[in-house]
């Protein structure tokens, strides 16, 4: 099947006489006829027993997504913070380091050089840019994972990811790549050597705003017996022995992240957010197809305007990441970030000034909105890491709904006008 019927005929088949549509299993518990088949979960679980870390309306979801996105499970998570640091800690521990480019989502920043640090893993950050040479030597031989954005937050530059992946393999690591903006429609990543996909799906695979979510999909390509990974190859005594790769074979991976972090965190969503997030995949097409569309327009008219000093957008005929963007996505999103002359004080104003667009802590919404992101979610972060993640002052993050193209762009000149 193609992504379009993927999205409305995958996760979930009703049997004859069932309900057509995805139902709501809205319940902690499963019953059984006996105890010993409930021990034997408790060795396997290769069932439903308990709604923190499974649940069959929320199973179907992954299901589809794993399929979107090629790759042989899923496991979805409350947030999609939750997604990133699970990503990791399924590899990396006490003592352990991983590499992640500087580019990335500001919260994501945060996690990875404060949270994790508290936990002794270090992250190591580097320029997506750089030639693979300077990327490799940042590797310890302590380093777990790679991590990258498709496109990232809200910098817009678009990973090289096969340049990335070759690095992280040549050091016997697996790539985990973020793929929220691109979504699987616009890039699947395991088809250019990622080997872990994660998501924030309150951004565009719910696209409506109306919860928080977010999913991690394991390729099942990763080779877990380099020898760098015994975790995956001994057997683990919080599950009587499982070995994880013998056990759970191509889905070592996602089966050890249920197994032990979704087990323990229990940062699982409900049942009722699994079947919201299935309505918003089953239009994601058309919605991803008139994000970019819109998006576009939108960025013609700013790369025009004499009130703009400079427009990031990889779908835009001469942005820096036009020719990457053309490699590896089938559209640019809907995420727009530019400069606007004036710097902070010209940059509250437009924002303060627009009518229709929504001003707001979100991106990816259904709905236009806007974010100063060096006093919103990148506020955390120092001067030296703000320039790294490609951010000023004057820089204005402009998510392009799905309003008609006309009003949207009326809405900009007119408060464009007052600054």
């Amino acid at each position: 099947m193609r992504d379009e019927t993927k999205c409305l005929h995958e996760g979930y088949t009703p049997e004859n006489g069932g309900p057509g549509v995805m139902p709501i299993v809205q319940s902690t518990t499963y019953r059984f006829d006996s105890t010993e088949h409930i021990g034997d979960l408790f060795n396997m679980p290769n069932a439903h027993m308990y709604s923190r870390f499974s649940n069959p309306t929320v199973e179907c979801v992954e299901k589809k997504i794993a399929s979107l996105e090629g790759g042989v499970a899923a496991m979805c998570t409350s947030a999609g913070q939750a997604a990133s640091l699970m990503s990791v800690l399924n590899l990396c521990k006490a003592g352990d380091s991983f590499v992640s480019t500087s580019t990335i989502y500001g919260g994501t920043v945060n996690l990875f050089a404060v949270t994790l640090k508290r936990f002794g893993i270090e992250c190591i950050f580097v320029d997506a840019d750089a030639p693979a040479e300077e990327i490799s030597a940042a590797f310890k031989e302590n380093t777990r994972c790679m991590f990258a954005e498709t496109i990232a937050n809200p910098a817009l530059a678009v990973a090289d990811i096969e340049k990335l992946a070759g690095v992280a393999h040549a050091h016997g690591v697996p790539l985990i790549v973020d793929n929220t903006f691109a979504t699987p429609y616009l890039c699947k990543p395991f088809e250019f050597g990622a080997d872990i996909v994660v998501h924030s799906t309150t951004k565009y695979m719910d696209g409506h705003a109306l919860q928080v979510g977010g999913v991690i999909v394991d390729s099942g390509k990763f080779d877990w017996t380099n020898g760098k990974f015994p975790e995956f190859t001994e057997p683990d005594d919080s599950y009587h022995g499982v070995v994880y790769t013998r056990d759970l074979g191509a889905a070592a991976y996602i089966a050890k992240a249920r197994m032990q972090l979704m087990r323990d965190i229990g940062a699982y969503p409900s049942a009722m957010s699994g079947f919201l997030l299935n309505l918003g995949l089953e239009t994601l097409p058309l919605r991803m197809e008139r994000y970019c569309q819109n998006a576009y327009k939108v960025a013609k008219f700013l790369s025009n305007c004499d009130k703009v000093s400079a427009v990031r957008y990889p779908g835009l005929e001469g942005d820096k990441y036009y020719e990457l963007g053309k490699k590896y996505l089938k559209g640019a999103s809907g995420v727009i970030s530019f400069d606007i002359k004036g710097g902070k004080d010209a940059a509250v104003r437009f924002m303060d000034g627009l009518k229709l667009a929504c001003n707001e802590v979100h991106v990816a919404d259904i709905r236009t909105c806007v974010l100063h992101p060096a006093s919103a979610t990148h506020r955390q972060l120092t001067d030296e890491q703000l320039v790294a993640a490609g951010i000023n002052p004057g820089m204005i993050r402009l998510s392009v709904g799905l309003e008609h193209i006309d009003d949207i762009l009326e809405d900009i000149k007119s408060s464009m006008d007052k600054v």
